[in-house]
C-alpha cells in the first residue's frame, strides 16, 4: 500500500482538497498522513479516506513528516506551497524538499506534478 503525505500552505488548501476528489479512487488504496488543518480539511470532505493528521505545520507538524520520510515511511509527498505569500515556514519548505531529494521521494509542490505522479502510481 502507498504511503502519501500531503500537505497544503493556507491559499493552497482549497486547491489541495480538489485534487484529493480528483484522485480520490487511487488514494482510498493509499495510507495518508497530513499536518494538521490540511488534514481536518481533506477528512470533512472525504471521511472515508484512511488519513491521520498530525501536528499543524509550523507547530512541528512539517518537522512529524520530515521524520517519516528519513524514515522510509512515506512513498510521496504532496505539498502544495504558495509562492506569492510571505514565507514564514519557508524554512520548514526548504527541509523538507530537501529532505524528499535526499532521500529520492517522488514529490509535488504543485497540482500539475502531483497529477503526473499520480498517473505512473
Amino acid at each position: 500500500m502507498n504511503r502519501v503525505a500531503l500537505i497544503a500552505h493556507d491559499a493552497r488548501k482549497d486547491e489541495l482538497v480538489a485534487w484529493v476528489g480528483r484522485h480520490v479512487e487511487r488514494l482510498r488504496r493509499c495510507t495518508m498522513v497530513a499536518t494538521g488543518t490540511t488534514g481536518a480539511r481533506i477528512k470533512a470532505a472525504f471521511p472515508d479516506l484512511d488519513l491521520t493528521s498530525v501536528k499543524s505545520g509550523p507547530l512541528g507538524g512539517d518537522q512529524q513528516i520530515g521524520a517519516m520520510i528519513a524514515e522510509a515511511r512515506l512513498d510521496m509527498l504532496i505539498f502544495f506551497i504558495d509562492p506569492l505569500s510571505p514565507m514564514p515556514h519557508d524554512v520548514d519548505v526548504k527541509a523538507l524538499t530537501r529532505l524528499g531529494t535526499l532521500y529520492d521521494l517522488p514529490m509535488a509542490l504543485n497540482d500539475a506534478t502531483a497529477d503526473r505522479i499520480m498517473q505512473g502510481w
